[in-house]
């Protein structure tokens, strides 16, 4: 294939040399190299990462020369130096030694999602948009470190068969709160008005050591330093723009002291399990880096299985007395309710069989007056009765029905007001109304 000089310019412009060069039968080493052969300049891994991310980047410009014809071809390989052939031993050891991975597969993608972060100050941790990330906590400076060593510490992981991934939410399991500082002290000083508020993610990464679920968190500590501010922002004391600044800017500015990214780190293994409190750190030293206490940080997890398998068992054993209290509390809470409930409904009961009483004494009062009234109109006069019975007829009209017994008809009893789930229990106590107030 043949392309001018200025064609390859613009394909290597518009897309990355490894997409570009399988289009060109090219391997992507091969394409960069017939660019730098022929002065053709592309962009590198930095700018594509910037515009993946909206962030301004410039290309690279074509020098001035003449546009000539460039041959694609595939370069001729080098013929190789034949050796003497390994030996049997050689080649048994070479077989033996497994293939080793340059980056954990939970890390993938990883660094373009913390980069995506809510604006931040300048000495202060990402807070990246999405909460479903690696347990890695780290200012947007020491970001490229703390991916080395989570990348370290998860392929450690896996060569001792722990396989990490990040929990589900049916899984229960929760992030601890982490103190990120990196000397003990009494007060927290971080964020530009001390209470700043650190990102972590929303469920914790996490692996199985011999069944035991662990939690992993790679974060970057914070040192206490003293800080000014200065030209609208917060600067160290110690940085370059405030040496440099004159004796007369400095007048009107005022110093505090805040906790800020160290850069230095430290790795913090725990229990995801709510109730039990355990956890093991390990973190950058003056005299060895973090980096090199990997390995017997490991060995010391490994060794520490027995005592969070014990803790687990405890607060298992704790959960579920706490569950039987609660249990038993809510049934004594029932049977309460219960007594009150019966007792409520034997008081309804007396109360409307009183009223139906006091009713129906006021119902036989008014037939006893009808049949008195009768009794005597037999008595009266002619002319007189037939005014007297229509007068009779109308007050009956109006009195209505003062049958006694509908009143009655209508009563109900406790047992039928409500009735208590305890009757066939013989531990339930009888329906004393002053049961309710024990």
């Amino acid at each position: 294939m043949q392309l001018t000089r200025l064609e390859l310019y613009q394909r290597v412009c518009n897309s990355p040399l490894n997409k570009i060069a399988p289009e060109l039968g090219l391997s992507p080493t091969a394409l960069s190299a017939i660019c730098r052969k022929h002065d053709v300049p592309f962009p590198g891994a930095g700018y594509w990462t910037r515009k993946a991310m909206g962030l301004p980047a410039e290309l690279p410009l074509l020098p001035e020369a003449l546009d000539a014809i460039i041959e694609i071809a595939q370069p001729a390989p080098r013929p190789r130096r034949q050796g003497p052939p390994p030996s049997p031993d050689i080649r048994k050891k070479r077989g033996l030694k497994p293939p080793r991975r340059s980056r954990h597969p939970l890390l993938l993608g990883v660094e373009e999602h913390l980069r995506k972060t809510r604006v931040v100050e300048e000495y202060e941790f990402l807070r990246p948009y999405k909460r479903i990330l690696p347990d890695i906590v780290a200012s947007e400076s020491a970001l490229p470190r703390a991916l080395a060593i989570a990348n370290q510490v998860y392929l450690a992981l896996d060569d001792a068969g722990c396989k990490l991934r990040i929990a589900a939410a049916e899984d229960g399991l929760h992030r601890i709160d982490i103190d990120e500082r990196e000397t003990e002290r009494k007060d927290r000083k971080y964020g530009r008005y001390q209470s700043g508020y650190i990102w972590g993610p929303d469920r914790p990464t996490v692996f199985q050591l011999d069944s035991v679920p662990i939690g992993i968190a790679v974060t970057e500590m914070t040192e206490r330093v003293s800080m000014r501010y200065f030209a609208g922002k917060y600067h160290r004391t110690e940085s370059k723009v405030i040496k440099s600044a004159k004796a007369w800017q400095l007048v009107h500015s005022y110093t505090h002291l805040q906790d800020v990214p160290s850069g230095r780190f430290k790795i913090v293994a725990y229990s995801p399990k709510r109730g039990v409190e355990w956890f093991l750190s390990r973190q950058d030293a003056e005299h060895a880096s973090l980096e090199s206490s990997i390995p017997e940080f490991i060995e010391s997890l490994q060794g520490a299985v027995g005592q969070v398998q014990a803790l687990m068992t405890a607060a298992d054993e704790a959960a579920e007395k706490r569950r039987q209290e609660w249990e038993a509390e809510r049934e004594r809470s029932r049977r309460r309710e219960d007594q009150r409930k019966k007792a409520e409904a034997l008081l309804e009961s007396q109360k409307q069989l009183a009223q139906i009483i006091e009713q129906w004494t006021k119902v036989m009062g008014v037939e006893r007056f009808f049949r008195e009234a009768e009794n005597r109109l037999a008595k009266v006069s002619d002319d007189r009765r037939p005014h007297l019975e229509t007068r009779m007829a109308l007050a009956r009209k109006m009195v209505g029905d003062t049958d006694p017994f509908q009143f009655l008809a209508s009563w109900l009893a406790p047992e039928e007001r409500y009735r208590s789930p305890y009757e066939s229990d013989p531990e339930a106590s009888p329906g004393d109304p002053g049961a309710a107030h024990d």
